[in-house]
C-alpha cells in the first residue's frame, strides 16, 4: 500500500491531485509543517515536519514524502513521476520519448516557473502588492516568468495538452507550479492559451476534489 505524508496546503497537493486522477488506493498521513503549528500548541500532540516519527521518514523534515513498499521518495515532482510511471496508467508515459518529454516539463516547472511564481504569491499573500516596493518586486518576477510562459504558450497554441495529446502527470506538475502566479491577472492575460489550459486542468473533478480538501484545512 502506498503511504503519502503531508497536508493539502503544501506541495503534497501535487501527488494528492495525481492520486485522485488515477484512483490509486493509498494511506494518507496528514503531516503539517512545524512552522504552522498554532502558538502554544503541544508539539507532541500533532504529527509535524519536526516530529521524530516523520524525521525517520524524511530527515530533511519536508513534505510531501511517499512510501511505496521499501522505496521512500521525498521530492514532490519525483513522487508524481514515480506514481505516474508505476501506478498511473495513461497519466504516465507511453514510451521512452514521452518519458523524456514528461521529465522535461517537470524540470521546466521546477527551474523556470516555480521560483518566481512562488515568490510572487508570497508577496501578494502578505499584501505587498499594495505597496510600491511590492509592486516593483512583482514586476521583476513577472518579467522572469514571461520567457517560460512564452515557451508554454507557443506549445499550447498547437495542442491542448503537454504530452501525447492527453492529460498526463506533466499537467499536474506544471499547473501546480504555475498556480502560484495565477493571481497576477495581467500576466496571465498575456498568455491566453496557457490561461485556458490552466483552466482546463483546474476544472477537472480530481483537481476540484483536491482543492476542496485543501480549503477545508486550517490556513
Amino acid at each position: 500500500m502506498l503511504t503519502l505524508y503531508g497536508v493539502y496546503r503544501s506541495r503534497a497537493s501535487r501527488p494528492l491531485w495525481l492520486l485522485a486522477e488515477a484512483g490509486i488506493p493509498y494511506d494518507h498521513v496528514p503531516v503539517i509543517q512545524a512552522y504552522r503549528l498554532p502558538e502554544g500548541a503541544a508539539r507532541d500532540a500533532t504529527l509535524h515536519t519536526a516530529s521524530p516519527e516523520f524525521l525517520a521518514v524524511n530527515p530533511l523534515g519536508q513534505i510531501p514524502a511517499l512510501k511505496d513498499g521499501d522505496l521512500v521518495l521525498t521530492e514532490s515532482l519525483a513522487i508524481c513521476l514515480h506514481l505516474a510511471r508505476v501506478h498511473g496508467g495513461a497519466l504516465g508515459p507511453a514510451d521512452a520519448a514521452e518519458a523524456a518529454l514528461i521529465d522535461q516539463w517537470a524540470l521546466f516547472a521546477a527551474t523556470a516557473v516555480e521560483g518566481p511564481a512562488l515568490e510572487m504569491m508570497y508577496i501578494q499573500a502578505d499584501g505587498g502588492d499594495k505597496t510600491p516596493e511590492g509592486q516593483a518586486a512583482i514586476a521583476v518576477l513577472a518579467e522572469k516568468l514571461r520567457r517560460p510562459l512564452a515557451r508554454l504558450e507557443a506549445h499550447l497554441k498547437t495542442q491542448d495538452w503537454l504530452v501525447g495529446n492527453r492529460f498526463t502527470v506533466a499537467e499536474v506538475m506544471v499547473a501546480e507550479c504555475l498556480r502560484y502566479a495565477q493571481g497576477h491577472a495581467g500576466l496571465m492575460a498575456e498568455f491566453p492559451a496557457t490561461a485556458a489550459w490552466l483552466k482546463r486542468c483546474q476544472g477537472r473533478p480530481a483537481f476540484q476534489a483536491m482543492w476542496t480538501a485543501r480549503a477545508s484545512e486550517p490556513a
